[in-house]
């Protein structure tokens, strides 16, 4: 039985490691798509389609990577980077291509079926969404991203960025099934609030009511039937945050939460508008929040709120309790978490380990330069870049100029969000230590242990297989009463887990990347 534990284990990441080598979203390979209309007008008639908000497409051979893929589906997408870049006369129009649009089936390596095809707007350092999505993907689902070159009908239109659809592949390869209940929440800025309904603050999962229609405007619904769903959800957060675990994975959650305020994703959930994220219920009744549209990271966006836009500084230090500390009804996904002790300390454990890992020690400027020499030359051969060349290479490390607003340096904010947020009164606590976690079977248990120190509590969260809900039960103190914990849990219940060790102020989880590792 201990073989079967560390095998399905072993299993587990192998699988999610030959995934990964089959995509085509491997950062070193510069995918090349070509699409051929037919229509001579195909401009006319996918920017008549995007002003009318239809999801209709254009037909069009596409060719990727010297592949062929007949009778794919095209339309513009975006909302700014279309509407911006079309009112100013520009080429570089940001695409969706559907490759199984007539012939069912068809599909790109790696099993995915739609390119996303962003013309890296607000973004000059052409690092934010690759880097952001990376890093997010260390710590929960998320898409993949990497770059493109782009030609329509003959003609180079330029290098794009090239990110992972969060389509049926998506929640099948991260959570087990495609038919649950799916919302991308975006709100429609233009459709009425409903005349009885109370008014909404975009996708914010308030509580609005018991009819359905008062959440229409809010949320975009992606699967056959949910709404209902979809209010309960909402009631749930908000009148009954104590059993949130029943319907929500706020592990997950709560890593996206600490994604976006670490990395000053202020164009989310966390933002003034309130929007670009993914719900999904899975066959389990289970809630999942999926992080999405990471172009305006690190800074790219500079409203919190309906204020003034945040300065650098402001931007810099910007508190890890934003929303929280002001009881921000608008937001409570932030709200009712961080009100639960326990939450806000694993949170707080997210917070230190995405800025430990990725900037505090350096590794997002190794990383920024290994992109930059790729990427240099095809930058500077763009016919139709929106940004010229200076303003590319000085907005890593700089404050630049565009589009009437001033886009912050990558090191610039980084490095300095890095250093307020290790200084926080918080993370100057100590921290628990977890070590030596082993786990053996007894019988028919699995018998889990650790060495804890600086410790209150001990909680093993786990779960029977790859897609199955987390559980959590308490670890012991050992009877030998040397920092020492143990929890026995049937067998058949545990193939994967990980540990949450608390003190007064702060968690630790080991492993650090809980829920994406164990």
């Amino acid at each position: 039985m201990h073989r079967i534990l560390l095998l399905l284990a072993i299993v587990s990441f192998t699988g999610h490691t030959l995934w990964s080598q089959q995509d085509l979203y491997d950062m070193k390979h510069i995918v090349e798509v070509r699409i051929q209309f037919k229509e001579a007008n195909w401009h006319y008639i996918l920017d008549s389609l995007k002003e009318k908000g239809l999801d209709e497409r254009l037909v069009a051979d596409v060719t990727v990577d010297g592949k062929k893929y007949p009778q794919s589906g095209i339309r513009y997408k975006g909302n700014s980077s279309y509407f911006n870049v079309r009112n100013a006369g520009g080429k570089k129009l940001p695409l969706n291509i559907k490759v199984d649009y007539i012939n069912k089936g068809t599909k790109l390596p790696g099993g995915f079926v739609t390119l996303k095809l962003s013309n890296v707007f607000r973004d000059p350092s052409f690092l934010r969404e690759v880097m952001s999505y990376e890093i997010a993907g260390k710590y929960l689902p998320a898409p993949k991203a990497n770059f493109a070159k782009v030609f329509l009908n003959g003609e180079y239109l330029g290098f794009y960025n090239l990110s992972e659809s969060v389509d049926d592949d998506f929640l099948e390869k991260f959570y087990g099934d495609e038919d649950g209940v799916f919302f991308k929440c975006d709100p429609s800025w233009h459709q009425a609030n409903a005349g009885n309904c109370k008014p909404g603050h975009n996708s914010s999962l308030e509580y609005l009511g018991s009819d359905t229609v008062c959440y229409f405007p809010y949320y975009e619904i992606k699967s056959k039937h949910g709404w209902k769903e979809l209010r309960d959800f909402t009631q749930a957060l908000n009148q009954q945050p104590q059993a949130l675990e029943n319907t929500l994975q706020v592990n997950e959650a709560l890593w996206m939460l600490a994604f976006d305020n670490v990395l000053v994703n202020l164009d989310s959930y966390m933002g003034r508008l309130c929007h670009n994220y993914y719900m999904y219920r899975d066959e389990h009744q289970v809630w999942h929040p999926i992080i999405w549209d990471l172009n305006l990271c690190m800074g790219g966006f500079r409203y919190a709120d309906a204020g003034a836009p945040l300065s650098n500084q402001a931007m810099q230090e910007m508190s890890l309790f934003m929303h929280y500390k002001e009881d921000n009804t608008e937001r409570p996904l932030v709200v009712k978490l961080l009100a639960n002790d326990h939450y806000r300390k694993i949170y707080l454990a997210h917070v230190r380990t995405i800025v430990e890992e990725n900037f505090s020690n350096g590794w997002y400027k190794e990383r920024a330069a290994e992109i930059q020499q790729l990427i240099n030359q095809h930058v500077a051969d763009d016919p139709n870049k929106l940004y010229d060349l200076a303003t590319y290479h000085k907005n890593f490390t700089e404050t630049v100029r565009v589009e009437n607003s001033s886009i912050i340096g990558i090191t610039e904010l980084m490095d300095q969000r890095a250093t307020s947020i290790l200084a926080h009164p918080l993370m100057q606590k100590t921290q628990p230590s977890i070590e030596n976690v082993a786990h053996k079977v007894v019988k028919d248990n699995a018998l889990i242990t650790a060495s804890c120190t600086d410790t209150e509590s001990v909680l093993v969260y786990y779960a029977a297989g790859a897609f199955q809900p987390w559980k959590k039960a308490e670890m012991l103190p050992a009877e030998d009463d040397a920092g020492h914990w143990v929890a026995e849990l049937p067998i058949q219940e545990v193939s994967r887990f990980y540990l949450v060790a608390e003190n007064k102020y702060i968690a630790k989880l080991s492993p650090a990347r809980a829920g994406m590792e164990f």
